[in-house]
């Protein structure tokens, strides 16, 4: 093919190949419009422009033509030398778009958000549903008002209502366990993450400065649940040895199988208090964990929850229509922030 350059000629050799046209040019003029020859003796006007009236006509950096020049995403473009010669008609690629890796699981979300300290996403509606209404059946004076302004200003907001520091103390350290919860939850559920919650949530309390009890350690004395007896003190190890590895000896776990193990952990009653709070916090991180939409028992569902807990191996009926109910509640959390979510 021969190119014209006003005075002058450029004789160029095309070998054409399979999957390449490699461009010999044998002797070059310096950048002008240019004419094209075809194989017929027929000329063809081309106007080239260079980088950077390319570069200012798009309105971008002239390393970027520089790079579509190399990839060859500006088509009919040629170097000579060190000169990108690109048709003056030629149009700007179209950006590849970046490829979103939305996650795929409630867990992928909460650690998103917990990460970016996103306000007003299911994160932040999870600390506080959860942390309110768990700490609420068990006896916090806390309003859900008080609980969400904690977390979300670090203060308890005005009140004329005596406020009980230890309720103020257990909302903060219930936070501190859901991200500990969201954190680990890809592990396997095992007896230090457990007494490592019980530690967190009880940390600084009335109780925790008591010579009887046991921050972060299994009970020292005997206790009740609902007027039934619980665990000795002196068999909770071996029984939670032996509940944790019947637990994990199941491969793929059911809501079903939750239920269950929140049930004879409950029997247990491990610790000397907090049993309830870091049972539930167990429930959530294994619900992340299995990719089963979590529940939260509320003050509307705490006597069906109760019961359900006391007849569960005469009539499971009670608890898992309880967490049911529960499950269909979160759902509606997660259709407006609309995340995906598996119908079991």
């Amino acid at each position: 093919m021969g190119l014209h350059y006003g005075m002058f000629d450029i004789i160029m050799l095309i070998n054409l190949s399979a999957n390449k046209v490699t461009i010999s040019i044998l002797y070059l003029s310096y950048f002008m419009p240019i004419k094209v020859y075809n194989n017929h003796g027929e000329v063809i006007e081309m106007q080239y422009l260079s980088v950077r009236e390319i570069a200012k006509q798009w309105k971008i950096s002239e390393r970027s033509i520089r790079n579509y020049c190399a990839l060859g995403r500006i088509p009919n473009a040629f170097i000579t030398g060190k000169t990108w010669n690109i048709p003056a008609d030629a149009e700007k690629p179209m950006r590849k778009p970046k490829a979103k890796h939305e996650p795929s699981t409630l867990l992928g979300y909460l650690k998103r958000e917990q990460k970016s300290k996103l306000s007003g996403g299911i994160y932040h509606k999870l600390q506080i549903e959860f942390t309110y209404n768990s700490n609420h059946i068990e006896g916090s004076q806390l309003s859900y008002e008080q609980t969400r302004y904690i977390f979300e200003t670090n203060t308890i907001g005005a009140s004329q209502d005596v406020v009980w520091v230890d309720d103020v103390l257990e909302t903060i350290n219930h936070f501190k366990c859901i991200d500990m919860v969201i954190e680990a939850a890809h592990l396997q559920l095992n007896e230090k993450f457990i007494t490592s919650l019980h530690h967190t949530l009880k940390s600084s309390t009335s109780d925790s400065r008591n010579e009887w009890f046991a921050l972060g350690e299994y009970k020292k004395l005997p206790n009740e649940v609902g007027g039934l007896e619980t665990t000795k003190p002196s068999h909770v190890a071996s029984e939670m040895f032996t509940l944790l590895r019947k637990y994990n000896g199941i491969e793929k776990k059911t809501i079903t199988d939750l239920i269950d193990f929140h049930v004879r952990f409950e029997r247990i009653h491990p610790f000397q208090d907090g049993n309830g709070r870091v049972g539930r916090l167990i429930l959530l991180k294994e619900c992340l964990k299995n990719n089963i939409v979590p529940f939260i028992i509320t003050e509307e569902l705490k006597l069906y929850y109760y019961k359900g807990l006391k007849h569960w191996d005469k009539e499971n009926g009670y608890l898992m229509d309880t967490c049911l109910n529960a499950q269909d509640h979160f759902k509606k959390y997660l259709d407006y922030f609309q995340l995906p979510y598996k119908n079991d």
